[in-house]
């Protein structure tokens, strides 16, 4: 499912439309380059899973991994400063991909081989001046049911 938008509120919609579809121990994962609006529409993702200020979610600087609390822990995660993936692998990230919450990663191209075999995948690539390309694929039965679900209520995106 490709989605264009044109304005950065209505890349944080499309994040909350799909944040209120969300269950515990859901994983996300965002690819696209620096600037794409990775970040705005996890904001949007927390805001639909019940966090209550997420205008403050921004990038974690150093810790790489901020903690959110709401009806369900929302997990950022943001591997912009990883060099290689094997410096991963001691943050612990199967333990996030395992629990309760809500995990969204940031970069997670860089991670390939310690990703959980089921995922959202959300990609987002610039198409012209202000205007982003959002590709939505579901890996595995429940992300792929909720990508049907989210073509079911394309308007609700759009709108």
């Amino acid at each position: 499912m490709v989605i264009q938008t044109g304005r950065t509120v209505e890349t944080i919609r499309i994040g909350k439309s799909i944040g209120r579809r969300l269950l515990p121990g859901d994983v996300v994962a965002l690819v696209g380059e620096l600037g794409a609006g990775k970040t705005q529409f996890i904001k949007g993702l927390a805001a639909g899973a019940g966090i209550r200020n997420p205008a403050y979610i921004s990038s974690p600087s150093f810790t790489l991994i901020n903690e959110y609390p709401g009806k369900m822990t929302f997990y950022h995660v943001d591997l912009f400063r990883l060099g290689e993936e094997k410096e991963a692998e001691e943050l612990g990230l199967e333990d996030y991909f395992q629990s309760k919450g809500i995990t969204a990663i940031e970069w997670a191209d860089k991670i390939p081989s310690l990703l959980p075999k089921e995922l959202l995948l959300i990609r987002i690539a610039y198409t012209g001046r202000n205007r982003r390309s959002l590709e939505i694929v579901g890996k595995g039965k429940r992300y792929e049911e909720l990508v049907k679900e989210l073509r079911i209520s394309d308007c609700e995106l759009r709108n």
